[in-house]
């Protein structure tokens, strides 16, 4: 939804350019359909690393406190990379794969409905 500012000449450089983050860029992932996690989390992440580094560093590190992770089966997983579907593909690197800056990257885990099956 667009913001108007009520001041005239209301400008600012954004903070969250990619350039305030030098090599690396800053990425969103979600699980769907897991609301014990309310929103994607943010990563700061390099785009020259494999998915494979992705799913064993920033994957157990945003959502291994769920009772769930530790039997997800990521062969089985689906995922979506800025609403496009992603194949999995471990060993190409994020800017391989499309990766940019803010990219949202959301997956699901067909057959975990969450703790005791209510999707949370």
């Amino acid at each position: 939804m667009p913001v108007r500012a009520i001041t005239e000449n209301y400008n600012f450089s954004p903070r969250d350019t990619q350039a305030n983050y030098g090599d690396n860029i800053l990425i969103y992932i979600g699980w769907d359909h897991h609301t014990l996690f309310c929103s994607a989390k943010a990563f700061l992440i390099s785009p020259q690393v494999t998915f494979q580094h992705l799913l064993e560093t920033l994957m157990p590190a945003g959502f291994s406190q769920h009772p769930e992770f530790n039997v997800i089966n990521w062969q089985k997983a689906e995922f979506q990379l800025d609403r496009k579907e992603l194949k999995l593909q471990p060993d190409a690197t994020l800017a391989e794969l499309g990766f940019g800056h803010k990219s949202l990257l959301r997956f699901s885990t067909s057959g975990l409905n969450g703790y005791n099956n209510a999707y949370v």
